[in-house]
């Protein structure tokens, strides 16, 4: 049985879609996301089969019927960190926030409903894990949780071109340009706890 997993992006603003698209993506590299400017745009035939909805304030506003039958899928993207009341049991997301309190909060939701896979159909297309050594490993988690390359180093007691190879290293063997690609690995696969970040 060949499905894909899919979530869909509801959002007028297209850079907004694009960029969240791109965050999901790297959350759970085994979903596909869809963007749409309207909830109009979703094929009627494809409208149940997103496992999850991230919507803005207005989007959930306007077709609040749709959503409310769709509640546990639904993640209300927010400007603001409160939930204002109309969106009352519905999760969410406060989007105007630095990249990496976004990574983070992406994350716990991740972690929150589909840790290990809890909570998602199998899907036999999973990706081959990339093979990092035992070294690489410690190095990723203290640059997740901050560390800068000298404090690594000192506290792995390995001199700092060592810990500037291993850095490089990781991010090619993981084909990642960035510290929060790295941290939304390194979290969801379990090699850091999000509490550590």
């Amino acid at each position: 049985m060949n499905y894909e997993l899919k979530i869909a992006v509801i959002h007028p603003d297209t850079l907004a879609a694009i960029g969240l698209k791109q965050m999901l993506q790297e959350v759970m590299p085994v979903v596909a996301v869809d963007t749409f400017r309207t909830i109009d745009e979703i094929p009627v035939t494809e409208s149940d089969g997103y496992i999850h909805y991230f919507a803005s304030a207005n989007a959930v506003a306007s077709n609040m019927q749709f959503f409310a039958e769709r509640r546990r899928k639904t993640i209300v993207l927010s400007t603001s960190a409160e939930t204002p009341s109309p969106f009352a049991g519905f999760h969410s997301l406060c989007t105007s926030v630095p990249e990496k309190q976004l990574v983070r909060s992406l994350l716990s939701l991740e972690q929150a409903a589909h840790a290990r896979g809890r909570n998602m159909p199998t899907n036999p297309q999973l990706p081959t894990e990339t093979q990092l050594s035992p070294r690489e490993i410690e190095v990723m988690a203290l640059i997740v949780k901050g560390l800068i390359n000298k404090e690594i180093a000192s506290r792995l007691n390995i001199s700092l071109a060592t810990v500037i190879t291993h850095r490089h290293n990781i991010m090619e063997k993981l084909a990642l340009k960035s510290v929060s690609a790295l941290t939304i690995y390194a979290v969801t696969r379990g090699y850091v706890d999000i509490s550590e970040i």
